[in-house]
């Protein structure tokens, strides 16, 4: 049995959940609400504050749903409590990022700025220090969505492992590379 799978989902004070007949979950609670179709062969039941989720049979293809559908329900569930927050810094001389509205305008070095639009699912803040580099600062209930745009925002200028430059998530560490050895 899977040990994901087979793991309760507690569910904290103030969330509402939602199964319907066709296996439609729906998450409520103060950071908004978030919806998963769940496959028809995987169980969902909710009782007394807690989520199980079990399957039929032993079968490979039940077995990997068990866990992943489970995951996603408990993804869901923290969104709407406590949500998500990404991290990106822009490592380079004169990087740059402004925000207006859901538009993210990125300075990387190119000819021209890059414009990126956000979803209105998420929160997004720019922050300059002097001395440190520009923080991007990603919040929303959605897991998977999060994820997505940072991983586009740095997919537009993605650390070089020569001088460590490009867009990053704040703690990865970028494993560097020599330069050309000097002539003689």
């Amino acid at each position: 049995m899977s040990r994901i799978g087979k793991a309760p989902i507690n569910i904290p004070k103030g969330v509402q959940i939602s199964i319907s007949d066709k296996n439609l979950v729906t998450v409520k609670g103060p950071k908004g609400t978030l919806m998963q179709n769940v496959d028809p062969t995987i169980t969902v039941k909710q009782e007394d504050g807690i989520i199980n989720v079990s399957r039929p049979s032993d079968a490979k293809p039940h077995r990997e749903m068990h866990g992943l559908y489970r995951a996603l329900i408990a993804n869901m569930v923290q969104g709407v409590t406590e949500g998500y927050v990404i991290q990106q810094e822009l490592v380079g001389v004169g990087y740059r990022a402004t925000v207006k509205g859901q538009r993210l305008d990125l300075s990387l070095g190119f000819s021209h700025n890059v414009a990126f639009e956000l979803p209105s699912e998420i929160k997004v803040a720019a922050a300059q220090e002097k001395g440190k580099n520009p923080i991007i600062r990603l919040e929303s209930a959605d897991k998977q969505l999060i994820g997505a745009v940072a991983a586009k925002i740095r997919g537009l200028r993605k650390p070089e492992p020569y001088k460590g430059k490009g867009v990053r998530f704040v703690g990865e560490v970028v494993r560097r590379k020599a330069g050309k050895a000097a002539g003689k």
